[in-house]
């Protein structure tokens, strides 16, 4: 047993080395570029909460006309208001989107087309996890849908006007669980198995192996893709676990980024003038972190037949 000097010291060490982790958890780099966008048009999937806010809100401090893509109608209006009266730019505007559903995807792109003349930059934010194994009314699994399927669609369908507008951004969210992911072709839609897990590591690999494609086909357009790590960010993301694991996580936040700090990349990602000339590249902590970038990312054919797949699930080639 430990005398009461030795628990001292034990609890003494221990708290510094809690401090010392929380400080690294917590080192975060900043984005400190004050880009004027008046006159741009920025979409943003997921922006009524977490890191998409912080993007939307950011893009309309700088003058931006900033249109938050979201599900959820009266959470989008509460943001848009809240981005309004921080900023005082009442450009902001919200427009229905269900990235889960294909006719909600073309509809939103119907209505940009319609409305919008121009658009600058595309931010693929919205993501989940843990979204019951639910065939959706296109017969996909809707946590992939959502991750990638939507995206993938939604892109392609707005491709023409950000090519108009170029130069260009489209921005994809990624994540570090996409270096454990892998592609089941045969188990895109959960046709064999189901993982919550599993299904969100290979989603977010799904949108690495996107971009760089996408980047492929973009070359000499004026429209780069990128896509990125934000870092363990305090958000929602979890809201759909299950409560035993929600529990942990919830006490481990005090070590997680603020929204703030998790929005720094895509900022870069979004802004900084030297992403336009790394189209197709990965990037975490406001860098470039290709080192970091799951192997499976390199293969032409594999990004080549998801995008195959992905066009014919979604009937993108029809």
């Amino acid at each position: 047993m430990l005398d009461p000097v030795q628990w001292l010291l034990v609890t003494l060490v221990l708290s510094i080395l809690l401090l010392v982790f929380y400080n690294w958890m917590r080192t975060v780099p900043r984005y400190n570029g004050n880009e004027d966008l008046s006159g741009k048009t920025c979409v943003v999937t997921g922006a009524n909460a977490g890191i998409g806010f912080t993007t939307a809100l950011e893009f309309a401090k700088r003058n931006a006309r900033v249109i938050l893509a979201c599900r959820n109608k009266e959470r989008a209006e509460e943001a848009r208001d809240k981005i309004i009266q921080k900023t005082g730019n009442s450009n902001v505007v919200f427009q229905e989107l269900d990235l889960t559903r294909i006719k909600s995807v073309r509809k939103f792109v119907e209505r940009i087309i319609q409305e919008e003349e121009r658009l600058d930059i595309l931010v693929n934010n919205a993501g989940v996890i843990g979204l019951p194994n639910k065939t959706t009314e296109d017969g996909l699994e809707p946590n992939f849908a959502t991750n990638h399927f939507g995206p993938f669609l939604l892109t392609n369908l707005l491709l023409e006007l950000l090519k108009k507008s170029a130069p260009a951004r489209v921005i994809n969210v990624s994540s570090t669980v996409q270096s454990f992911g892998k592609i089941e072709f045969d188990n895109l839609r959960a046709e064999k198995s189901f993982s919550a897990g599993r299904i969100y590591f290979n989603s977010k690999l799904a949108n690495v192996l996107f971009t760089r494609e996408l980047a492929k086909r973009l070359k000499g357009t004026g429209v780069v893709a990128v896509c990125l790590h934000p870092g363990s960010v305090q958000t929602d993301l979890l809201a759909n676990m299950p409560f035993f694991i929600q529990i942990p996580m919830r006490l481990f936040r005090i070590f997680l980024r603020t929204q703030e700090e998790g929005a720094q990349t895509t900022l870069y990602c979004a802004l900084a003038s030297e992403v336009k000339d790394m189209s197709g590249k990965y990037f975490a902590e406001c860098e470039l972190a290709e080192d970091k970038v799951n192997p499976l990312a390199n293969d032409p054919d594999i990004c080549q037949k998801l995008w195959e797949l992905s066009s014919q699930y979604t009937g993108l080639q029809e």
